[in-house]
């Protein structure tokens, strides 16, 4: 089962949305959960557009006002929801992953900033563990560091990055390893590792593999967090489309002819052979588009490492608003 979360401040931004249509697009995502969508209401066509296929079942929590908002969405293929519970700062879902027949809970977790306020989150989250009693994993924005390295140039922590420990080590949950990055959150030269995946031992005990990566951030100052398994995937590689294709005023023309050529085959077999046009006038009128995202991904990646590494002024962060708008062209 693979999980995502992303602190993405606000959908409302057609830049902030294309980068999480991408995001979905590129990562075979079981489920998705949204931080801060700033939005009272979420409705079927707003998942659609996210999501980018039926069968997606969802549950949100209201913003207040221009701020906050969770929203979690699922392949329901994939996850059977029994039930959902909610609050002001987490959503936890209870189910069942079909394919492993494994009942679980995944909650997710929009920290506060108040000492007293993570507190009482930290209570609640407890409680539902409590009330669930399967295993449990909290993914999100904790908003809250447990180490000096998970802050750059930090000498000190607040009192609550000790309350949250402890909260850790009372429930025995693991804190999954970030390998790929030091920290999941960037603002000017300031940086921090604030989200992050807390799972329990029964999770680990049907999952072991698990295991944590970050995704590129985009116009977010928070980096995705991805849980997966590293069991490969050995399903058949689906036929993909892009939305480009359909701006060509040659596109739909050149799809017709090859479609008559091919007579009265299978339809299966027919959508098999015309991937072969389609591939060569992909890269006849538009080039390797993944491969140029790719390397506008890496660039981008490498300013933010070269931030984590105290290097930070302002021709940089020119360089990676830049980057960003050609990757998002």
């Amino acid at each position: 089962m693979i999980i995502s979360s992303w602190n993405i401040r606000g959908l409302d931004g057609a830049g902030k949305l294309s980068m999480v249509k991408n995001f979905k697009n590129k990562s075979r995502l079981d489920m998705l959960g949204l931080i801060e969508t700033k939005k009272e209401l979420v409705t079927k066509f707003d998942v659609m557009r996210i999501w980018g296929r039926d069968g997606a079942g969802w549950e949100y929590v209201s913003s207040v006002g221009a701020s906050r908002g969770l929203l979690l969405i699922w392949d329901e293929t994939v996850f059977k929801l029994i039930n959902c519970y909610k609050g002001d700062r987490w959503m936890c879902v209870e189910g069942v992953v079909i394919k492993d027949q494994f009942q679980c809970a995944v909650c997710l977790v929009y920290g506060a900033h108040v000492r007293a306020e993570k507190r009482v989150v930290w209570e609640e989250l407890s409680y539902i563990a409590g009330l669930c009693q399967v295993p449990v994993c909290f993914l999100g924005d904790f908003n809250e560091a447990m180490h000096l390295e998970e802050r750059k140039e930090a000498t000190t922590l607040s009192a609550s990055a000790e309350d949250f420990r402890d909260w850790i080590n009372d429930m025995e949950l693991v804190d999954l390893s970030l390998n790929d990055r030091r920290y999941t959150w960037f603002r000017g030269s300031s940086c921090s590792r604030i989200d992050r995946s807390l799972v329990t031992l029964g999770w680990l005990e049907m999952y072991p593999g698990t295991r944590l990566r970050g995704g590129p951030r985009g116009l977010s100052d928070h980096c995705p967090l991805i849980m997966e398994e590293s069991r490969k995937f050995d399903g058949p590689r689906p036929f993909r489309s892009l939305d480009s294709w359909f701006t060509h005023e040659g596109f739909l023309r050149m799809v017709k002819e090859e479609w008559r050529e091919l007579g009265d085959r299978q339809f299966l077999d027919k959508m098999k052979v015309l991937s072969i046009p389609v591939q060569r006038w992909h890269k006849q009128h538009f080039g390797n588009i993944a491969e140029k995202i790719r390397k506008f991904e890496e660039e981008i990646k490498k300013v933010d490492d070269m931030v984590s590494s105290g290097m930070h002024d302002g021709t940089l962060e020119l360089r990676r608003r830049a980057l960003v708008r050609c990757c998002e062209k």
